[in-house]
């Protein structure tokens, strides 16, 4: 049972992405910000870490899990830093993350041939 969770939990989250971009007028990337806020949310609520032990891997597939590493590194830097953690937490605890995005993008970049649309 516990290796079906992964699987539907993610797909289920997807699907109502999904449903959110066909039924609505929400661009991909105001649901994005969508999911990963929710994610933040979760964490601050301490209904994150319940969620992804139930649902595994499929809790992190669709932003949530962004969105809940922003959470915690906040609130670590505010317990460290005070005030000023709020604008530093979230860049540490992703960096990692952002910079790997960043690096694979621009080596893909050379190795493929953009186009733009017209």
């Amino acid at each position: 049972m516990e290796y079906i969770n992964a699987f539907w939990i993610g797909g289920v989250i997807c699907a109502l992405a999904q449903i959110l971009l066909d039924r609505t007028k929400l661009m991909p990337g105001r649901i994005m910000v969508l999911l990963v806020c929710t994610g933040a949310v979760l964490g601050f609520c301490n209904l994150y870490e319940p969620f992804r032990n139930f649902a595994q891997a499929g809790a992190s597939v669709p932003l949530l899990g962004f969105g809940n590493t922003l959470w915690k590194g906040v609130k670590e830097a505010v317990d460290q830093e005070g005030f000023i953690g709020i604008f530093m937490g979230g860049f540490k605890a992703s960096a990692i993350g952002i910079s790997a995005a960043l690096i694979f993008g621009y080596l893909a970049s050379f190795l493929f041939e953009p186009r733009m649309k017209k």
